[in-house]
């Protein structure tokens, strides 16, 4: 079962077609949506967590990929380094906060402490239980600086994501998604289970709510994020002067190095 304890319809699977279609919609929202971030100087952090393969991924690239990189940037932290395990828990993620007019999105974030750490063991029951305490009121200093928090929690059921684990191994386009560490979560479903129900019962608040995408299709899962997403801000499509091409300058005594003194790369397409 997966952590709704849900089974999604297969009949309401989205076809390619519409899928396309929608995707494309959505995205030209999330470009007017960043423009108005821009220009009214929101500051937006939005946190993916879930199962291993639930498709937070797939999410993540499809929102950022039509937006601008200066002022879109995913978050993906890896092992903390031995400085970073005497700071501050926190501190090393609110170095990645959003400035004004900025988009944060972090795949994953300071919630590993609630799920690998608590499962594999990489954090002692009072550092665990301290983090339960202190992590709502973190976020509520961040809410109320005026930072808009969005958690998104991906669910999926244990037989799907055996499915995406075994394309993943066949897949040589996919197996650098595949560590050690999702093998050894894949034989701790029951534990993964009981620490995202105690970190749902700390951390999710009418103030700082966990919402959770069905991810057991992941074309409807995209869509219906994204759709969600968006509905979170009243933004206003943000004037732009037009733009017209001015006429090019003639080019006029200009010599150049002859082609055949530059290294080009070969050309068999």
């Amino acid at each position: 079962m997966n952590d709704a304890s849900k089974t999604s319809d297969k009949s309401k699977k989205v076809s390619k077609k519409v899928y396309e279609k929608e995707l494309e919609r959505l995205q030209l929202e999330l470009i007017k949506l960043q423009e108005w971030v821009r220009h009214s100087g929101e500051r937006i952090a939005i946190i993916f967590e879930g199962r291993d393969a639930a498709g937070k991924g797939g999410v993540i690239s499809r929102i950022s990929a039509p937006l601008n990189p200066r002022f879109c940037r995913v978050v993906a932290l890896g092992t903390p380094t031995e400085r970073e395990t005497t700071q501050w828990y926190f501190q090393r993620y609110t170095q990645h906060l959003p400035a004004a007019g900025e988009i944060v999105i972090f795949d994953r974030s300071w919630y590993n402490r609630a799920g690998v750490e608590r499962v594999m063991g990489f954090c002692s029951d009072t550092q665990y239980e301290k983090f339960l305490s202190a992590c709502p009121q973190f976020e509520k200093l961040l809410i109320n600086d005026g930072i808009k928090l969005i958690k998104y929690w991906f669910s999926v059921s244990d037989n799907e994501q055996e499915k995406r684990f075994q394309d993943r191994v066949s897949n040589p386009m996919k197996n650098w998604k595949l560590s050690p560490m999702d093998l050894e979560a894949r034989n701790r479903w029951v534990e993964y289970s009981q620490a995202k129900d105690a970190m749902f019962s700390y951390t999710d608040s009418d103030e700082s709510p966990w919402w959770v995408v069905d991810g057991e299709e992941k074309r409807n899962a995209r869509l219906n994020c994204i759709e969600h997403l968006i509905s979170q801000f009243d933004y206003s499509d943000v004037k732009k002067a037009s733009l017209e091409l001015p006429a090019r300058r003639a080019i006029h005594n200009l010599t150049r190095p002859p082609m055949d003194a530059q290294k080009f790369i070969p050309t068999p397409w």
